[in-house]
């Protein structure tokens, strides 16, 4: 799977607010996520993002 800034990945476990969707803002050995529902931003190794992708929309 191709991951590019801007794509919306459903991950298979939730985030505490209820939200499984998060914008992708930076991509390379780790990731730069932003909650889709509160706006939290974390940094993930990309190893754990491929594994737990539920979904991937593209920002096009």
């Amino acid at each position: 799977m191709e991951y590019n800034v801007g794509d919306i990945v459903t991950l298979k476990k939730g985030h505490p607010c209820g939200s499984h969707d998060w914008k992708i803002l930076r991509v390379g050995a780790d990731f730069r996520l932003e909650c889709l529902g509160c706006g939290h931003q974390i940094m993930i190794a990309r190893k754990l993002v491929e594994k737990n992708t539920k979904g991937l929309k593209s920002a096009e």
